[in-house]
């Protein structure tokens, strides 16, 4: 009865916290619904007012379409601006506010509402050059060369491969005195003279982690620079790169150019009003200014405010000469770099923001702005690359926490006279610590500083202090970025993969759950019941958890819709199977439950298996659909066994009982008697064939997705429909004479085109050559008249919805880390059925039937992809597909193992051949039916869920059912053939 409670506990909790969660999103999406509603007013208003203003004869041809791009423009910023100001409005009758509910809604992935994903390598390369202070030695500049282009080709440790490289070809000589210069650290050399190669290996693993955890950091501070609702940073250390989500961003040069400009820290004098009277200037001038221009701006931004009322003016004696809200940085950079307005202060006086809250008195989401002063080229007096060390530290007088910095003391950098003349220079003024154009914090100077070692006193905690010495040391790493893979999605794209999820998430549902009434009679309402709340609380969680939805998400909720009921199948299999035996209702639900708690468990631990190993090896975009299946697997058990019984016990503790059979269910394999085994001859033969194809394969070769072939990839919107045969032969001499892969997408209108021109090069003007190369090839199937700059114009997603980019590197990568995936996928399952069967027949049983299935599958994707009318290519969602099902064979296999194991301990003296077919047998439906449910949801996933998840649909529907094929004429066989003197189940007979 406590067990009861407790599952009773939990299911109305999570009910209603999911529900909550779900609300949430709905309330959130009625509100953005009226805020957009009350924006589209606004701008057909100042469309009108502008038409009346200004008669459209005086203006040019091109008005209307260039008005209507700023009228949309204008309306964006407005909408924003609305969304801004409602945060505080209250919604969920009164409960949450939409500030609040906005944080906790659904929120979606780039490939369903447009985005950009980038993948960025961190150069370790640059960071061992730099800390060998760019040394010209031959032998150490082949030695990392060679590191490089193995790390590339082999995937292997760029560090460990240097300096195995340079021990191999100079074993009399030491790494060391390259290093020693560069490794002091607060006084002490890391690398001294004659360390060992081994110590500066130690040595060059620290400052690589060092490095790659700084520029995760800035990258993770400029990201935030984007205000976007939900990125997505996932930094990888041990390859290297940081895979980077931006659902929703729009300029992707700005992007581009923001994560791959390296970051500077950097050393600033400060302007205050012991300088000039900047407050003066501000208030009187600068405020006549703006009303001026506001006044003769004949536009739709008329709405704007004079500088002092977004501007709050500090005290003369601050070091700061005002403080702005985050909302109101954009309207102030316009007004900052009006002409008249920059004239009325120095050339070299560049305001700049300060960080949140930085000084106390702020509100929240309140910046400081300061006043800097460059030299006169812009530049600042000194760079981050003068830093030796920061740490905090703990002043022994005051016990006030500070941050001790010190800088480098070599004839190089001249770093500490440098610093020396700076500090002399700027005695009780402030000296601004500048990283990528934020002010970190502006000690003032107490006293000239000639020692290189300095101390920033202020209000710092431990950990403020920390972070702040995290900074002023990140900013002197050595160390460059570059993308090796970035895929931009349009919007028109997204909608269309939501429309295609959802129906065939609801046509899943409707099927599976007329399936369950249809096959189970009213005991398949439990299972709907089940499947319900099994959907409710994987949605809600993942909400809850702060996933973000993605194509490849919806595709494992599609596919838990086919898995949620494959326990309560099993277990009315079950015990429909112990009524046959003339049980009563009550005894046979008990045993039917108790019974079938070793095959569900043995099937739900396989499959999470799988799971667990794709989620952690992170393969791209399927991370979604890994994370998914985790959670829908977990609540599966609890839905499909606890919630379940509980429904059972409720509703036949008043007695009555649900019926279990139907006509359709009592037909079908009604006392089945197949001879299994005797036709083990003929599939061993076809297990042969399979064999042998599937060897073939890897001569016939497949094509390969544009994330393991690399290349740049473009996905085009045509006014009609093209043959891409005559696309491809079209391109051919545009791509340096090689065919590029054109394959059509949705419609016929819509295609593809994948290239590996220059993509060895990797910068901004390759890619317009490339971009020039692909225009000049298709001009002739675009409307007359069309440009370059318009067809390249992804703002507007008239031609190119999408495109993609990955370097032969990144590719190779993902590659090992796919087969690794498959590998570890396999081994780990094999080990659990040894473990749980105590018998190695098993394992092996389980090693032929999976290969087989995973052969069968990269047979038809390489034989049939030209014969089949839509793309089989080996990918990230391919992968997702081979692990599933590796996972889902291994339900049907463990369902007739444990039978096996079951009536083996019954059936003693029978010969193994009778027992295996028996069990087979009786399992027979409960197969078939685990097999139909999962085959039903992924064949209305292939039909409705669009191009992104086809090919991973294809590849589960074969892996279906090749997988009920092999657990039935594969895996069970292997028990008979193999050690045949020995018994089933001997270790439980022996136990017995």
């Amino acid at each position: 009865m406590k067990l009861k409670g407790l599952v009773l506990f939990f299911a109305i909790s999570l009910t209603l916290i999911c529900t909550y969660q779900l609300s949430l999103t709905y309330f959130v999406y009625k509100h953005e619904k009226a805020i957009e509603k009350k924006a589209e007013d606004w701008a057909l208003t100042q469309k009108q007012i502008a038409a009346n203003k200004y008669p459209e004869s005086k203006f040019p041809a091109d008005f209307k379409e260039k008005q209507g791009s700023y009228i949309d423009s204008a309306k964006k910023a407005y909408k924003k601006l609305l969304l801004e100001n409602s945060k505080d409005t209250k919604l969920f009758f009164g409960l949450t506010t939409y500030g609040v509910a906005k944080q906790g809604e659904l929120k979606l992935g780039l490939d369903l509402q447009g985005g950009m994903s980038v993948t960025m390598e961190v150069n370790i390369d640059v960071l061992v050059k730099s800390l060998a202070n760019y040394t010209n030695d031959v032998s150490f500049n082949n030695a990392l060369n060679k590191a490089v282009k193995e790390k590339d080709s082999l995937n292997k440790d760029l560090i460990t491969s240097f300096v195995d490289n340079y021990s191999n070809s100079n074993p009399s000589n030491k790494l060391a005195t390259f290093f020693t210069n560069g490794s002091k650290v607060d006084g002490v050399v890391k690398v001294k003279p004659d360390a060992s190669n081994d110590v500066v290996l130690s040595y060059l693993k620290e400052k690589s982690k060092e490095a790659f955890d700084g520029t995760v950091k800035k990258i993770t501070q400029r990201i935030d620079k984007f205000g976007l609702a939900s990125p997505s940073i996932n930094p990888i250390e041990s390859k290297g790169i940081i895979n980077i989500e931006l659902a929703g961003v729009t300029d992707k040069e700005k992007v581009r150019e923001n994560l791959q400009t390296s970051a500077s820290l950097q050393f600033f004098e400060v302007y205050t009003n012991a300088d000039f009277d900047i407050n003066t200037r501000i208030n009187d001038l600068g405020n006549k200014v703006v009303a001026s221009k506001l006044n003769n701006a004949a536009n739709l931004k008329n709405n704007l405010s004079p500088v002092t009322t977004i501007l709050t003016l500090a005290a003369p004696t601050q070091y700061y000469i005002g403080t702005a809200f985050i909302k109101d940085t954009n309207t102030l950079n316009n007004y900052f770099s009006l002409p008249e307005f920059k004239a009325l202060f120095p050339s070299n006086l560049v305001f700049m923001y300060g960080k949140e809250s930085a000084n106390e008195g702020m509100q929240k989401g309140m910046l400081p702005v300061f006043a800097i002063k460059t030299l006169p080229n812009g530049q600042a007096p000194l760079e981050g690359d003068i830093m030796e060390s920061a740490k905090p530290e703990e002043d022994q007088m005051t016990a006030g926490i500070g941050v001790s910095m010190t800088m480098k003391n070599d004839e190089k950098s001249n770093a500490t006279k440098k610093w020396a003349d700076l500090t002399t220079k700027n005695v009780g003024k402030p000296i601004a610590v500048v990283l990528d154009n934020i002010v970190q914090t502006a000690p003032r100077v107490d006293n000239p500083i000639t020692n290189g070692t300095s101390r920033i006193t202020g209000n710092y905690t431990f950990e403020s202090a920390q972070e702040l010495a995290d900074i002023l040391k990140i900013g002197a790493l050595p160390t460059t970025t570059r993308i090796v893979a970035e895929q931009i999605i349009g919007p028109t794209l997204g909608k269309s993969t939501i429309q295609g999820g959802l129906m065939a998430f609801g046509i899943s549902f409707l099927v599976i759950f007329a399936l369950m009434l249809l096959y189970f009679n009213s005991g398949g309402m439990v299972a709907n019941i089940a499947l319900i709340l099994n959907l409710l609380f994987t949605v809600g969680i993942l909400i809850k958890l702060g996933f973000t939805l993605t194509a490849p998400g919806i595709a494992g909720l599609v596919l838990t819709i086919g898995m949620a009921v494959d326990t309560n199948v099993i277990i009315f299999e079950r015990i429909k199977e112990e009524l046959t035996k003339g049980k009563s209702y009550q005894m046979a639900v008990a045993d039917g439950y108790k019974r079938s708690m070793s095959p569900v468990l043995d099937a739900h631990v396989t499959t999470l298996l799988t799971a667990i190993i794709l989620f952690s090896f992170g393969l791209g975009p399927v991370l979604g659909f890994a994370t998914t299946q985790i959670i829908g697997i977990l609540l599966s058990l609890f839905c499909g066994i606890l919630v379940s019984r509980l429904i059972t016990d409720i509703y036949t503790s008043k007695n009555r009982h649900f019926n279990y059979f139907t006509k359709v269910s009592k037909s079908i394999f009604k006392h089945a008697t197949f001879k299994f085994i005797e036709f083990r001859k003929y599939a061993y033969v076809l297990s042969g064939i399979v064999l042998i194809m599937g060897i073939a394969t890897f001569f016939n070769g497949f094509d390969q997705g544009v994330e393991f072939a690399g290349g740049r990839s473009y996905t085009i919107t045509f006014n009609q429909p093209v043959n891409t045969e005559e696309v491809r032969n079209d391109l051919k001499p545009f791509f340096g004479g090689e065919a590029p892969v054109v394959k059509t997408v949705d419609t016929k209108n819509q295609v593809n085109i994948t290239t590996s021109y220059l993509i060895k090069k990797h910068d901004k003007e390759t890619d317009k050559i490339v971009l020039k190369q692909l225009f000049d090839g298709i001009k002739k199937y675009l409307p007359a008249g069309t440009t370059l700059n318009e067809f390249t114009n992804t703002d507007n997603k008239k031609f190119i919805q999408s495109s993609q980019t990955v370097l032969p590197s990144i590719s190779e990568d993902l590659k090992k880390g796919a087969t690794n995936a498959t590998v570890f996928a396999l081994i780990a399952i094999c080990l659990y059925i040894f473990i749980r069967f105590r018998d190695w027949r098993y394992s092996l049983g389980t090693i032929f039937s999976l290969l087989h299935d995973v052969l069968v599958t990269l047979i038809v994707f390489s034989f049939f992809r030209k014969i089949v009318p839509f793309p089989l290519e080996i990918d990230q969602h391919f992968i997702a597909a081979i692990l599933t099902v590796i996972g889902f064979s291994m339900n049907d296999t463990v369902i007739v193992y444990d039978r096996i194991r079951e009536d083996s301990k019954i059936m003693k003296g029978s010969d193994n051949s009778t027992i295996i077919n028996r069990a087979i047998n009786e399992t027979l439906s409960r197969t078939v039916m685990t097999s139909l449910t999962v085959f039903l949801v992924i064949l209305i996933l292939f039909i409705f869920g669009g191009e992104v998840t086809r090919g991973f649909s294809f590849a589960m529907l074969i892996g279906i059912i090749t997988g009920t094929y092999s657990s039935i004429f594969v895996a069970a066989p292997v028990l008979v053939d193999f050690a045949k003197s020995r018994p089933l189940g001997r270790a439980e007979t022996k136990k017995k």
